[in-house]
C-alpha cells in the first residue's frame, strides 16, 4: 500500500515515464524482499539505515555495479522523503547512508566514418522492414532522441514541410527537434509504404503486422545494424544518442543548443560530452605533436 501510494505520486504529480515507474517499483520490491529475508516482520516504514547499508553490501557482492546500487538507493531516498512529507515517518533513514563511490566512464559513441559506412555503403533489406529499420537508425542518429521517445512518436508529431518533429520527453516535457533532408526523404518513403497497412493507431513505427513497435524490438534493430559496422560492446539506442551529441559538439555546435536538442533539464548532464571531445583532442595532440 505504501509503495502503491508512492508510485501514484510519481505517476500523477511527478509525471515520470512508465519505464522509470517500473524501475522504482522493482527497486522497492527488491529492497522489501531483502528485508523480509533478514527479518520476517520487516517493514520499510520502520526500517533504519543499518538495513539499507546491509542491502548495499549485498548488491555489490552479488554483481551490481556501484552505479546500479546508487540508482537503487536514489529510489529509496525518494521513497522515504515522500513518506516523511506525508508524516508517515519521523526521520529519513537514507540520510545516514554513504553511497558507494563510482567512476564516471565517458559515454561510448560511434565515429562519423563508421556511421557513414552504415548509411552510405551497407545495404538494408529491400522491403518494408528494411526501410523501417533504416529510418529508425537515421532517426536516432539525426535527432538524438531517446528510445521511449521514438517508440511513442506519432505521424502527427512529424512536420515534413518545416523539417521538424515534436517529441514528448521525460516528465511529459515537449521539445521540437529539426531534421535534415536525408531523414525527411526516408520518413516520406516510409510513411508512403506504411499507409498500405490498415492501422487503427497513428504511431509512426510499426511491426510487419501493423502494430506499434516496442522497446525490445527497436533495441534489437539497433543492435543488429550497429553490429555490422562496429565492435563496441554496447550497441543500443542510447549509444546513438551519445553519438549524436558527441558529433554535434565535435562539429562546433553550442553546448546549450545540444542540451535543448537532447531534452536535458540541466547543463551538467550535457557537459559529459565535453570530456569526450577533450579526450579526442588529447589523442590528436599526442599523435601529432613532435614532442608529445
Amino acid at each position: 500500500m505504501y509503495i502503491d501510494s508512492f508510485l501514484r505520486y510519481l505517476t500523477n504529480e511527478k509525471r515520470y515515464s512508465v519505464h522509470t515507474i517500473r524501475s522504482y517499483k522493482s527497486d522497492l520490491e527488491q529492497f522489501t524482499a531483502f528485508g523480509i529475508q533478514t527479518d520476517s516482520e520487516f517493514n520499510p516504514l520502520t526500517s533504519d539505515h543499518k538495513i539499507i547499508r546491509k542491502w548495499i553490501i549485498f548488491l555489490l557482492e552479488n554483481g551490481n555495479t556501484p552505479r546500479s546500487a546508487n540508482r537503487k538507493i536514489t529510489t529509496l531516498k525518494s521513497f522515504y522523503k515522500f513518506q516523511y512529507r506525508n508524516g508517515d515517518i519521523e526521520t529519513i533513514p537514507t540520510d545516514k547512508v554513504v553511497l558507494p563511490k563510482m567512476s564516471k566512464p565517458l559515454p561510448h559513441f560511434v565515429s562519423k566514418s563508421t556511421m557513414d559506412i552504415l548509411f552510405d555503403q551497407f545495404e538494408f533489406p529491400d522491403d518494408f522492414i528494411g526501410l523501417r529499420d533504416r529510418t529508425i537508425m537515421l532517426m536516432f542518429y539525426c535527432t538524438g532522441m531517446r528510445l521511449s521517445e521514438l517508440v511513442n512518436l506519432t505521424i502527427n508529431n512529424i512536420d515534413l514541410n518545416s523539417g521538424q518533429l515534436k517529441v514528448l520527453g521525460k516528465r511529459n516535457k515537449e521539445r521540437i527537434i529539426p531534421f535534415d533532408a536525408e531523414l525527411k526523404m526516408a520518413i516520406q518513403k516510409y510513411i508512403s509504404q506504411r499507409s498500405s497497412f490498415n492501422c487503427n493507431h497513428n504511431i509512426l513505427y510499426i511491426t510487419s503486422e501493423g502494430n506499434p513497435v516496442y522497446d525490445k524490438l527497436v533495441y534489437r534493430v539497433v543492435n543488429k545494424y550497429l553490429s555490422t559496422v562496429t565492435t563496441l560492446e554496447k550497441r543500443s539506442p542510447h549509444i546513438l544518442r551519445h553519438t549524436f551529441a558527441t558529433q554535434m559538439l565535435n562539429s562546433g555546435a553550442d553546448i546549450n543548443a545540444i542540451k535543448e536538442l537532447l531534452g536535458h533539464a540541466n547543463l551538467s548532464a550535457t557537459q559529459i560530452y565535453t570530456h569526450t571531445t577533450f579526450e579526442k583532442l588529447k589523442q590528436i595532440y599526442n599523435q601529432a605533436h613532435p614532442r608529445a
